[in-house]
């Protein structure tokens, strides 16, 4: 189980960075980071425009199922682990066992005083 979230953590952060430089690549209104490498830039994946949006999407995929996996997982791994108590190890109060002591009375507000 822990080799599993290990390669979910590797998938999801090689998704991440893959994510931010394609998304820098592409084109927007304004040109943007895709513009100053040139044709190159885009060259560099293999992928023109429609290639890069369908790339990014993808990528995005990735990304957000290997989040849910590593969230799920997760949970279940904890709740597998030590960490929480099983019913077995919860013993219950002893209410009117014999031995029990009784409860404290809070001292007096006021106390008495002396004739005067």
């Amino acid at each position: 189980m822990d080799l599993l979230i290990t390669l979910l953590y590797f998938v999801f952060i090689l998704a991440a960075v893959v994510l931010i430089v394609v998304v820098l690549l592409q084109e927007g209104k304004g040109g943007g980071f895709g513009q100053a490498l040139g044709t190159s830039g885009q060259e560099t994946f293999g992928a023109g425009s429609r290639g890069i949006n369908t790339f990014t999407g993808v990528c995005v995929g990735v990304f957000l199922v290997s989040a849910m996996l590593i969230t799920v997982l997760n949970r279940v791994h904890v709740r597998g682990s030590d960490l929480e108590p099983s019913a077995t190890d919860i013993t219950p109060l002893d209410s009117g066992a014999s031995g029990s002591t009784p409860p404290s009375t809070p001292p007096p507000t006021n106390p008495p005083t002396t004739g005067g």
